[in-house]
Formats: structure tokens, C-alpha cells, sequence
């Protein structure tokens, strides 16, 4: 009789592994250190880690062994120390149950760069990408024709929850805004983490304030819900209604930031707004920009 398997490894003891086999891969000269005849452990030892990262000995013996856990702070140090590329420390962060660290604003504009290609490939579906905070940081030219240009919104209102409530043309367009703008700021509690704490979710919720006081309830709501795919329908002036489905993902290098895509569904659609995207762009948020000067 086969006899039983073993469990599988908890997250704390994928973590230590995972330490482990990074600490062993490393060459002392690759810290700096000077390696020495006697030295017989692969890689770095456990205390020069431990050095490199500023804990106890026992402390980083215990987390390769997964018997402690690691605040935020601490296992940046240790990735660092262990040279940890950002998909290293996205992983080793995931393990530890943790958000993947927020990214800074030179990370965005490269993110930025590097998807916009990849919005632009979608000649007939409007495509967005949003960061953690859901500001626009890419969009193409198929989403400023149906929503749009999101350059004629002050940066600061460059959001897709203010534009899902504050901007005017986009709750024209869209068939039955709310719900889809409801599940916009559920999805954005599900997700941020950390990021509901940052001074750039205040401020955007300053400006709803300001702008949508009467929609208070939304952001003052403790719901969370999963973005889900759905169809919506919009019907931009002067232009025939059209079916969309929306979809959503991750891009690999920040699955902190979310990508929108609508494709139109039919021949018809597509054919619609492919002739959308021909007309010049209209301007975003002008009457709300009226509201506040007036």
C-alpha cells in the first residue's frame, strides 16, 4: 500500500525556501564581501545576510526555517541584501501575504512606455491603463474618441472614479452608468491595499467631494467586489449605439495596476467605432470644469 504524502509546504516555508535558495545562488563578491579559502556553504552564509539586513542571526535563521513572519520593511531589507530583482520581491511578498510594494513615480512612467504599445494595437477598442490609485497612466487613441481626451482633465481629476461620476460626456455615453461605476469603486477597495491609506487616495477623494458631493455614499462604502466582465452598451452624439464587452487584467510587470479593454462585439460595433475614431476628439469633464469656476 502506497504510504500517505506528505503535506504541501505553507507559505511561510515556500518563503524560507525561496530565501534559502536565492542566499545559496550568491557569490560573496557579489555583496562586497571577500570570500575565503576555508568557506565550504554554497553561497552566502546565513549571519552575512543577516548582517547585510540588519536582524539577528536566530531571527533570519527562524524565517528560512518559516517559523517567524516579516513586516514589509524587513523583507525589503532581506531582498535587498539577496539582490532580489521585482519580480523576486513581488514573489517573495506575495508569500508573506503582503501587496506587492507600491510603485514609484519613475516605475509608472516606465510601465506607462512599455504598455501603450500594446493599447495602441487595439485600432477599434478603447483601452485604458490605470495604476494602483486607478489614474490614467496610458490610454489610446479608440478611448479618448468615445470618452474623450483625458488630457483635457486637470491631472489631479485624471482618475477613473472621478470620471465614472464628476465627467459628464462619459455618464452620457454609457447606457446604465451606475452599476458599472459602483462596482469601479468596489473593485478599487478590493485592490488597493495600502493604497487606501496613501495621500493620493485622499486627494481624489477630496476632489469627488468637491465635484460629486451628492455621490458621497460611494466612497464612504465598505463594499469590495471583483471587477467583473460584463457588456455595456454606449451611444456617443451623433453616433449609433454600440455593444462593448469590457475585460480586465494585469500587466506582468505591475500586477498592481489594471489595464480596461471594451471590444466591440459585433461587425457593426466595430465598424461604428472605427468611423468614432476618425472624428476629431472631443474634450472630457467640460462641464464639470464649468461647475467648479462658476
Amino acid at each position: 500500500m502506497a504510504s500517505p504524502s506528505a503535506p504541501a509546504p505553507g507559505p511561510s516555508q515556500e518563503l524560507g525556501a525561496f530565501l534559502r535558495a536565492h542566499r545559496e545562488l550568491l557569490k560573496p563578491a557579489d555583496v562586497g564581501l571577500t570570500a575565503t579559502p576555508r568557506r565550504r556553504t554554497p553561497g552566502l552564509r546565513r549571519e552575512e545576510v543577516a548582517s547585510l539586513s540588519g536582524v539577528g542571526l536566530a531571527w533570519y535563521t527562524w524565517l528560512e526555517q518559516g517559523r517567524v513572519t516579516a513586516s514589509r520593511q524587513v523583507l525589503t531589507a532581506v531582498a535587498r541584501a539577496l539582490r532580489l530583482d521585482a519580480a523576486g520581491l513581488r514573489h517573495a511578498m506575495r508569500l508573506a501575504g503582503y501587496h506587492e510594494p507600491v510603485a514609484s513615480g519613475g516605475e509608472s512612467g516606465g510601465l506607462a512606455e512599455a504598455v501603450r504599445p500594446v493599447l495602441d494595437s487595439w485600432p477599434a477598442s478603447p483601452a485604458v491603463l490605470l495604476d494602483r490609485y486607478f489614474d490614467l497612466l496610458a490610454w489610446n487613441a479608440p478611448w479618448s474618441a468615445l470618452w474623450g481626451s483625458p488630457e483635457s482633465v486637470p491631472a489631479d481629476r485624471r482618475n477613473l472614479m472621478w470620471l465614472m461620476v464628476a465627467d459628464p460626456r462619459l455618464r452620457t455615453v454609457l447606457h446604465d452608468w451606475e452599476p458599472l461605476a459602483m462596482n469601479i469603486f468596489q473593485h478599487f477597495r478590493a485592490q488597493a491595499g495600502p493604497a487606501l491609506a496613501h495621500p493620493r487616495t485622499g486627494e481624489v477623494y477630496l476632489r469627488l467631494e468637491e465635484d460629486a458631493p451628492e455621490l458621497r455614499h460611494w466612497w464612504g462604502c465598505h463594499s469590495v467586489a471583483e471587477l467583473t466582465a460584463r457588456t455595456v452598451r454606449v451611444q456617443p452624439p451623433g453616433s449609433a449605439p454600440m455593444a462593448l464587452s469590457l475585460s480586465s487584467f494585469h500587466p506582468v510587470d505591475d500586477p498592481s495596476a489594471l489595464v480596461l479593454l471594451f471590444t466591440p462585439l459585433s461587425e457593426p460595433d466595430r465598424t461604428r467605432m472605427a468611423a468614432l475614431c476618425e472624428r476629431p476628439l472631443r474634450a472630457v469633464g467640460g462641464a464639470a470644469a464649468d461647475r467648479r469656476a462658476g
